[in-house]
C-alpha cells in the first residue's frame, strides 16, 4: 500500500466503532475504552485525528490540552506541574499496516498543528514495566525525554513521563 492512499483527517464520530477495534487492538499498552468514554474524551479533545485508507480508519490520535475533566493519573500529573500542555491521551495504528509510519504522519500532523498555536510543551507515557520498547525508541526518535515515573494500574505498570518542547 503506498503513502498517498492514507488521508489524516479529523475524528468524527462515525469514526467511533473502527477507534475503539484499534484501541482494543492495542489495549495491553493503552487503557480500555469504552464508547460513552470515547464519546467524552473526544467531546474535550484539542485534536483527535484518524489516518485512513477511504473509509477505513487505520490508526488515530487523541490529544487533550490543560483544563480537560479527565480523571487519568497521568494526564492528571502533568497537570500538576504545567500550566499550559498538550497531553498525547493514545494513539494506535492497526497492526496490518504497522511499519508504514502512520504514527510519525499522525505525531508530525500534530507538532504543525501546535507550532500554529504556540503550544509547544507535548507529553505523554509509556509503560516501562512490562516495558514497550516500540514505544520507547518511537517517542526518542523524536526528541521526547523522561521527565518522571510514576506506578499506575494498581501498581502493575510503571510509566515513563514524556516531555518533548517544540
Amino acid at each position: 500500500m503506498n503513502d498517498a492512499s492514507y488521508a489524516i483527517r479529523d475524528c468524527t464520530h462515525l469514526d467511533h466503532a473502527q477507534v475503539l477495534r484499534l484501541n482494543l487492538e492495542s489495549e495491553h499498552f493503552l487503557s480500555p475504552l469504552a464508547l460513552a468514554q470515547l464519546e467524552s474524551l473526544h467531546g474535550q479533545s484539542w485534536h483527535c485525528r484518524v489516518i485512513a485508507q477511504q473509509e477505513l480508519v487505520r490508526g488515530f490520535l487523541l490529544v487533550l490540552r490543560e483544563g480537560a475533566r479527565y480523571e487519568s493519573v497521568n494526564y492528571l500529573w502533568f497537570a500538576a506541574r504545567y500550566p499550559q500542555f498538550l497531553y498525547i491521551d493514545r494513539i494506535a495504528v492497526d497492526a496490518n499496516v504497522r511499519g508504514q509510519h502512520l504514527a510519525r504522519r499522525l505525531y508530525e500532523d500534530l507538532f504543525a498543528r501546535a507550532l500554529a498555536n504556540d503550544l509547544r510543551r507535548i507529553t505523554c507515557e509509556y509503560d516501562t514495566e512490562p516495558p514497550n520498547e516500540a514505544s520507547r525508541r518511537f517517542h526518542e526518535r523524536f526528541g521526547f525525554r523522561e521527565i518522571g515515573t510514576q506506578r499506575t494500574a494498581d501498581g502493575k505498570k510503571t510509566v515513563s513521563l514524556q516531555e518533548l518542547v517544540l
